[in-house]
């Protein structure tokens, strides 16, 4: 057995189930994740899981070893030995991290079984990890191309269901502006960047003024309407924690408890997690 193949049986046995948020379960042969949960989080087949681990899939994409890294909760050192068994480059350090730290993993874990809405984004606010009622709130991650999945470019392109008061939008538009401003100056080597800002000057002349006047900062808590198609309008508070291990955002959306808001959001969760769990591995 190769070395990749064998440390990804490895990882897997080492996973719990109710590390990500999967009932543990009885008769269980394996002492840790099972094929077809590891498949399930990591959004490929189970047939492909089993050719990697028995040595028959070769040249894995770099995105699909960052999904495995992901679902395998390694350390930043374990995705990069991943990356290199695989024959992928590791993500060079001067690039924005993308590889969610297991904390944080364990952070949206959590949150599988509440009225919560969790998720982590990049330095450029690029969702790189959410929970079944944020996708089911805000349509499913695994099925957007990476720029569908940043947030400054659903809100100035206006695909985003959310809407805030005219004082909060104003102060979220600066915000998210002055967020990518500031990736910008962190990480000045990643190409990525001036591509994503050129693309939103182009397409968005909201953007295009806002980012000529040079703002820089962080993105703040706010107030936020949500609006869904199953239950109607749901008034969610949004925390952001920002500044964490990778650079990255960790998003928190709530409502009052006890509210009729907060009821919505539970059914939503219920109907997010019947969804995630009919889908064929």
């Amino acid at each position: 057995m190769d070395e990749f193949a064998q440390i990804l049986r490895a990882w897997r046995d080492r996973v719990r189930p109710e590390d990500v948020g999967l009932a543990p379960g009885l008769d269980r042969r394996a002492p840790g994740l099972r094929r077809e949960e590891l498949a399930l989080i990591a959004g490929v087949s189970v047939d492909y899981i089993v050719r990697l681990e028995q040595g028959r899939a070769r040249n894995p994409s770099p995105q699909l070893l960052a999904s495995l890294a992901r679902a395998l909760r390694t350390t930043d050192a374990e995705r990069d030995h991943l990356f290199r068994v695989a024959g992928a480059a590791v993500p060079p350090a001067g690039h924005v991290p993308r590889h969610v730290t297991p904390s944080a993993q364990r952070m949206v874990d959590r949150f599988r079984n509440a009225p919560v809405a969790v998720a982590v984004h990049t330095a450029i606010y690029e969702l790189v990890l959410w929970n079944p009622l944020w996708a089911t709130l805000f349509g499913d991650p695994s099925s957007q191309t990476r720029l569908e999945r940043n947030v400054a470019w659903r809100y100035f392109e206006g695909s985003i269901p959310v809407t805030h008061t005219p004082e909060d939008d104003e102060a979220y538009a600066r915000d998210l502006v002055g967020h990518l401003r500031s990736a910008a100056g962190r990480y000045p080597d990643d190409p990525e960047i001036p591509q994503l800002i050129d693309r939103l000057i182009k397409t968005s002349p909201d953007f295009a003024r806002r980012w000529k006047v040079g703002t820089v900062g962080e993105l703040r808590s706010s107030r936020k309407t949500v609006h869904t198609d199953l239950v109607g309008d749901i008034v969610v508070d949004c925390d952001t924690f920002t500044g964490g291990p990778g650079d990255q955002t960790i998003v928190i959306m709530t409502a009052a408890p006890g509210s009729e808001d907060e009821r919505k959001l539970d059914l939503l969760r219920v109907v997010g997690l019947q969804d995630l769990q009919s889908r064929p591995a």
